[in-house]
């Protein structure tokens, strides 16, 4: 398996169709559900899809790039992160990380987030990075700020604000 980059706790790849179950299932998750509600699958075929589509934008080195997150010392799927471009500008681009649950708290998606940054920076060329979270989801804030992102404003009337709170968007340049 060919792993294009790691943390102390972590190891990031390219998504394989073995993982189609165990991604499925971390995006069942209530937190992921209510923090990301538009990042859940339907069912298994809409996750090998998306894994497929995944796979084939790192093959092509094009944005959306999605990655699954391994842990080093089990080796299991417990997270995934990706960027995404800002209105057609790769140089500006919108991160993403999720850890499941089950280790959550522990300070994977932190470290995940500072070497994601670091990784998409070099290999994108990309010298601002934005991350945008739901009013309320603290812990993603704390992660965003523990990695020198910062607040620069926040966004009403957002497509993926279910509740209608409100986005809070982070900055980093690199």
């Amino acid at each position: 398996m060919e792993y294009l980059f790691e943390t102390e706790y972590l190891k990031i790849r390219k998504f394989e169709i073995d993982d189609v179950p165990y991604l499925y299932k971390n995006h069942l998750e209530k937190e992921v559900k209510k923090w990301i509600p538009n990042e859940s699958y339907a069912d298994m075929e809409e996750t090998k899809e998306a894994i497929n589509f995944y796979i084939d934008c790192v093959n092509k080195k094009q944005l959306p790039y999605v990655l699954a997150v391994e842990l080093k010392s089990t080796g299991e799927l417990i997270g995934d992160t990706g960027v995404n471009e800002i209105e057609g500008n790769q140089k500006e681009v919108e991160i993403g990380y999720g850890i499941c649950k089950k280790y959550s708290g522990k300070g994977y998606a932190t470290e995940l987030l500072m070497a994601m940054t670091k990784y998409i920076a070099e290999t994108f060329k990309s010298n601002i990075l934005y991350g945008r979270v739901m009013h309320g989801n603290y812990a993603s804030i704390r992660v965003l700020e523990k990695n020198d992102y910062k607040f620069i404003k926040e966004e009403l009337g957002a497509e993926d604000d279910p509740y209608g709170n409100g986005m809070l968007i982070y900055r980093k340049e690199c």
